[in-house]
């Protein structure tokens, strides 16, 4: 079962992804922000991160170019999930190493269709 860790600042966030996920059979786990984010996909080793960019303190676009440049967690897929739905918003994650971009509301078949793909590749 593949572990996937949520990093967001809001508690409702957190829970609907984290009930999309879980009834899909995967094993969740979650960070308040970015530097707890980057903190436990160290510790936890996750199979994909899911991460939102605004937060307080480290945003998820700081926190997404750190975890793909340390060679720790670089191997670990992040998938942006977040409010920011400019096209501009999208290559800027996209460049600072996500792997893919969901705009805020998701769907649960979007996020679970776009969680397998990025565990698949």
């Amino acid at each position: 079962m593949a572990l996937v860790l949520i990093v967001d600042d809001s508690p409702t966030e957190v829970h609907v992804i984290r009930t999309y996920l879980e009834n899909s059979g995967f094993e969740t786990d979650a960070a308040n922000d970015g530097e707890e984010g980057i903190e436990k996909a160290r510790q936890l080793k996750p199979d994909l991160v899911i991460m939102d960019i605004v937060m307080p303190g480290m945003n998820g676009y700081q926190a997404t170019r750190e975890l793909s440049r340390n060679p720790e967690t670089a191997d670990i897929p992040v998938l942006m999930v977040t409010t920011k739905g400019n096209e501009t918003d999208r290559i800027w994650g996209l460049r600072q190493g996500a792997v893919d971009y969901l705009v805020k509301p998701v769907t649960e078949q979007q996020l679970v269709e776009k969680v397998r793909a990025a565990l698949s590749d």
